[in-house]
């Protein structure tokens, strides 16, 4: 594969709170420079990215409610609002609220999604749901993506990369194994958190995986640019 194929996997993530806004532009032109699917950035500096991608392949993935998933539905649906009417947004990310998943709460979680994929859709957006796979068991992983079918998600993804308290495990061949096994051809699935290394970057890729996640400094490594 091309180094613009590869690329084309990639959600460049631009997420760290300590980011300055010169740091976020600079990633985001480096994002776009290589090719990237979207670069992912926090809701507030969709004014300061959108210039940089805009007339390019490369589009803006803002993520909501990030990294908890734990506001109120009304409280996400108003983020999408704001953020999917720019026509530079390729897609936008939400978090599942996996409180609720390890409690079992699932027509809740699933009411929840519907509500979001349905705003976003309104824009003619994609949307694509966080599950935070570290926090949950094999059960809890597979119910979710049920959860996200039923609500009309366009991606299931594993992974914040922000989660404390667990080991950080991100996007394991066993857990996008799961998540490819339920969704099937109803959903796509991206994977993120700890891709750190060329080889799982390909491995993932020969599984049949729809796009991946990957951290600034992780992008050069992955796409075989440090050597």
């Amino acid at each position: 594969m091309t180094l613009k194929e590869l690329a084309a996997y990639i959600d460049y993530s631009v997420l760290k709170p300590e980011f300055t806004p010169e740091q976020i532009v600079e990633l985001t032109k480096d994002g776009v420079q290589l090719g990237c699917a979207t670069i992912c950035i926090n809701p507030g500096y969709m004014d300061l990215c959108d210039p940089y991608v805009r007339g390019t392949e490369t589009g803006l993935c803002p993520v909501v409610d990030f990294p908890f998933g734990t506001s109120s539905t009304e409280s996400k649906i108003r983020q999408i609002e704001i953020v999917a009417k720019y026509d530079t947004v390729k897609e936008v990310d939400v978090v599942a609220n996996f409180g609720k998943i390890r409690a079992g709460l699932y027509d809740e979680v699933t009411e929840d999604l519907k509500a979001c994929a349905e705003a976003v859709h309104k824009f003619g957006r994609e949307i694509k749901v966080i599950f935070e796979t570290d926090a949950l068991n094999e059960e809890q992983i597979r119910r979710t993506c049920h959860c996200c079918m039923d609500a009309g998600v366009d991606f299931v993804k594993s992974s914040t990369g922000f989660l404390t308290g667990f080991e950080a495990h991100g996007a394991t061949p066993e857990v996008v194994k799961m998540m490819q096994e339920e969704v099937g051809d109803v959903c796509k699935v991206k994977g993120s958190g700890c891709i750190r290394t060329r080889e799982h970057f390909l491995q993932l890729i020969d599984m049949g995986i729809d796009r991946m996640g990957v951290g600034y400094r992780s992008v050069p490594v992955v796409l075989g640019l440090d050597r």
